[in-house]
């Protein structure tokens, strides 16, 4: 990464901004000079940002009435923006079509979402007042009679205990009629002179019901009836006019209104200079590798009147942005290190190690030819049908062909294919392998359930391999930044005593081996640095370096757990759908299907996220423990980035 700095006359700012904006070769930074004023926003981002904001709302509102697609049609056929192709125009050009677009149709589309809300409210006051008119058909009096009138004061209302409602009531001039709505329910008729309307409040378990109309309750559901069906219909009518909106007028507002964002980034970003009476300062970052065409498009774009220069970033600069340099089919993995946090400048780069590793462990713990078929299928699907449309969908469909590929393998590897439905439904016999093979002298498949501690071994060697790679890569860190007592303490160290005391262990305890005089004394030698070197540099937290190594290793064994549940769980499956014909006579004949494909899409559902969760931890607490901080901060160029338009000449 390379500082750059760019000195040029301000009559020339448009220009490089926008030769700056299409070639996304820089980041520019605020200037923040001694003496050096702030620059300011182009007194049009106003404008831009005005008519941004106005698309957007309508965009929004539309967007509320799209017509989605459901289930398996919208997976099979999903929605692709259109890109709609512009010629380059002027930004006055630009405001000109968008309040020719917004004219037409913004006054429309705001109504008629008012009128739809107000509709709404209307529809739920109906159906308030329609319950309540219901409950108060039972009585059959007039509406107009309730309330307060020249002699009498009548309410209605409900109660939930119409005895009690007549003993609060007993000792009052107030009358109470009564009709039973339901077991529990009473509606309630009150009468009472009007010189005597304080008595009502004596009333207890009663609810008075409010209505301001007239006639039979059962007449004024009947008009409420008829106004509800007059306002859906409006209702529906209105938001048929808006899809149609949408659906004809979408790609036009969303192609201007990208085109306003993108004039208005280039006004704002002046903000960031610094200005003098007649120049402007550009500062920022960019690629090394793209110096030479950043300074050759500054000449251009200024007729070779700014100065320039650019200066590579020190190792241990703490202000240069990361830019993560992978190969599109590794792009899923720069995913994953974000979750925990960007290498600094000084940092290695994990990415890499990072994936495979993921791949490896998330593989070992699914470990089922089967599922890995069933992930690998829709990645497929989704790189070709949608990965051209979307870098997420791109890149996530390739993890998920890399994840497929992998569990396959390792479903080979360990004898699993939906746990043993071959060997129980096809061969007859769930203690036969589903395959027979001899690679080197070994005989595959390894099975996992009956042969537990072959795998157990396996995991654990490629825990203290993942182990010692960040180790590893923690040494060669220290060595770029000339680290070298770190490198000695804290790489070194542990290296020579997994190699002594690992040898020692190998000879002494588990009898692997037996040591030369020699490579004994040697292996001691390690070993009593080793152990020096760790509790010089932690004093008495040294033991728990040590314990917690272990531990860290130890934690690899869930490689092996996880992959004993997910054939565990599988063969369990199998069984229990072998054996429901017998269970349940012809019934079971059919449900016996249905349960295996069921209960497979849950086991693979369930291990697949643990084995997601598990391989990430591995990744963050075990392996990222050796050498890695993180903390950088993301290279972001100031470039034009399009999802619904493409310039054209």
């Amino acid at each position: 990464m390379s500082r750059v700095a760019i000195l040029t006359h301000q009559e020339q700012d448009n220009q490089l901004v926008e030769r700056l904006h299409h070639a996304g070769l820089m980041e520019i930074s605020r200037t923040s000079i001694e003496d050096v004023e702030e620059g300011s926003m182009h007194p049009e981002v106003d404008r831009c940002a005005s008519r941004e904001l106005r698309l957007t709302r309508i965009l929004n509102i539309l967007k509320q009435y799209e017509k989605k697609k459901g289930g398996i049609r919208a997976m099979l056929q999903p929605s692709v923006p259109e890109q709609r192709q512009v010629h380059r125009r002027t930004l006055d050009e630009k405001i000109a079509a968008a309040d020719e677009l917004l004219e037409d149709i913004e006054r429309y589309v705001i109504n008629a979402e008012e009128d739809i809300e107000a509709i709404d409210k209307r529809l739920d006051a109906i159906e308030e007042q329609r319950a309540r008119l219901e409950k108060l058909a039972a009585l059959d009096i007039d509406l107009g009679w309730l309330g307060t009138s020249r002699f009498t004061v009548i309410t209605a209302g409900l109660s939930g205990d119409i005895e009690a409602l007549r003993a609060s009531l007993a000792d009052t001039p107030v009358h109470v009629y009564s009709e039973t709505v339901d077991e529990e329910e009473w509606a309630v008729l009150l009468v009472a002179h009007r010189d005597d309307a304080e008595a009502m409040r004596q009333a207890k378990h009663f609810e008075e019901i409010e209505i301001s109309a007239s006639g039979y309750p059962g007449q004024r559901v009947s008009a409420l009836e008829r106004e509800k069906k007059d306002l859906e219909a409006k209702k529906k009518q209105l938001t048929e006019n808006l899809r149609d909106i949408f659906h004809r007028r979408r790609d036009d507002i969303r192609a201007i209104r990208e085109e306003i964002e993108l004039e208005k980034q280039r006004r704002e970003i002046p903000e960031r200079f610094g200005r003098t009476r007649y120049t402007s300062l550009i500062q920022g970052w960019c690629l090394a590798s793209h110096v030479e065409r950043l300074e050759s498009l500054v000449m251009e774009a200024t007729d070779g009147t700014a100065a320039f220069t650019a200066e590579v970033a020190s190792r241990d600069s703490d202000d240069a942005p990361i830019h993560l340099d992978l190969p599109d089919w590794a792009g899923s993995f720069r995913t994953f290190l974000e979750l925990f946090a960007l290498p600094r400048y000084n940092e290695v780069n994990p990415s890499m190690f990072l994936g495979f590793s993921l791949i490896l462990f998330f593989a070992i713990m699914l470990g089922d030819a089967g599922y890995g078929i069933l992930i690998l299928i829709p990645a497929v699907w989704a790189y070709l049908r949608l990965g051209a449309y979307s870098d997420t969908i791109h890149d996530w469909s390739l993890l998920g062909i890399w994840m497929g590929i992998g569990t396959i393998v390792a479903g080979f590897l360990f004898n699993g294919f939906f746990g043993d439905f071959i060997p129980r439904f096809i061969y007859g016999n769930p203690d036969q392998t589903f395959y027979s093979a001899t690679l080197l002298g070994y005989e595959l498949p390894i099975d996992a359930l009956h042969k537990p501690l072959i795998i157990l071994s396996m995991t654990l060697l490629i825990g203290l391999a993942h182990l010692n790679l960040g180790i590893l890569l923690g040494a060669y860190q220290n060595y770029r930044r000339g680290r070298m007592k770190d490198l000695v303490v804290d790489q070194a160290a542990w290296i020579v005593l997994q190699i002594g005391g690992g040898a020692l262990i190998g000879s002494m305890l588990l009898d692997l081996w037996v040591l030369p005089s020699w490579l004994y004394y040697l292996s001691l030698v390690f070993t009593v640095v080793g152990l020096a070197a760790l509790f010089v540099n932690n004093g008495p937290m040294g033991f728990f370096e040590l314990t917690g190594y272990i531990g860290d290793w130890l934690s690899y064994a869930r490689l092996l757990a996880l992959g004993l549940a997910t054939a565990g769980m599988a063969m369990a499956f199998n069984i229990v759908a072998e054996l429901l014909p017998s269970l349940v006579p012809y019934v079971g004949v059919v449900l016996a299907p249905v349960v295996l494909v069921l209960a497979h899409v849950v086991n693979l559902l369930l291990q697949a996220l643990g084995a997601g969760v598990h391989a990430l931890r591995l990744q963050y607490v075990e392996f990222f423990g050796r050498f890695y901080d993180g903390g950088g901060r993301k290279y972001t160029p100031f470039q034009i980035e399009r999802k619904y338009t493409e310039e054209i000449k």
